[in-house]
C-alpha cells in the first residue's frame, strides 16, 4: 500500500501544481487513499520532494531531478553512490562543490554527468572533489538543495 501511495504522490506532483501538504492529502483522498497529514509529511520526506517555483510565482512540490532521472531509468545505483560517497555539498556563486570520500569523486561525477541534469555547463572531478559549473547562482542553489536532500548531508 505504501509503494502504491508513494507512486501516486510522484504522479500527482509531476502532473499538478500541489503547493501544500493539505492539497496533496486531498488529491490522495480523491485517488482513493485515506491518509493522515503525518503520513503525507513522512512520504514527502522519504521521497525527498522539494519545493520549486512555478511560472505563476507560486511554489509547488517537485521530484528532484536526480531522483526523477533514476526513477525514470529505474537506476537506484546513482542514489546509492551519492549517499555512500558524498561527504558534503556547497556552492559559491554558480559553482557547486561536491566533496567525496577519497577516490570516489570520478565515479560520482560520471553518474552526475549521465543524469543529464538541467543547466549544468560542465563538470570536473579530482580525487575527492567535484566542481560543477552551473548556468546561474539559482541553478547552483537548487542543485545543492537537491543533492543535500538525496545524500542527507
Amino acid at each position: 500500500m505504501k509503494a502504491k501511495r508513494q507512486n501516486m504522490i510522484l504522479k500527482l506532483v509531476s502532473e499538478k501544481n500541489i503547493s501544500t501538504q493539505e492539497e496533496l492529502q486531498q488529491e490522495l483522498r480523491s485517488a482513493g487513499f485515506e491518509v493522515t497529514q503525518a503520513t503525507v509529511s513522512r512520504d514527502i520526506r522519504e521521497l525527498a520532494l522539494i519545493k520549486t517555483c512555478c511560472s505563476s510565482g507560486k511554489y509547488k512540490y517537485a521530484v528532484p531531478a536526480l531522483k526523477r532521472s533514476s526513477i525514470d531509468r529505474k537506476d537506484s545505483m546513482i542514489l546509492t553512490i551519492l549517499s555512500d560517497a558524498v561527504t558534503s555539498v556547497d556552492s559559491a556563486l554558480n559553482i557547486v562543490v561536491v566533496k567525496c570520500h577519497v577516490g570516489m569523486a570520478q565515479a560520482v561525477c560520471a553518474k552526475l554527468d549521465n543524469a543529464e541534469l538541467d543547466n549544468v555547463v560542465g563538470t570536473i572531478a579530482g580525487d575527492d572533489t567535484i566542481f560543477m559549473l552551473m548556468r546561474s547562482e539559482k541553478d547552483a542553489s537548487r542543485l545543492v538543495k537537491e543533492l543535500s536532500i538525496i545524500t542527507n548531508k
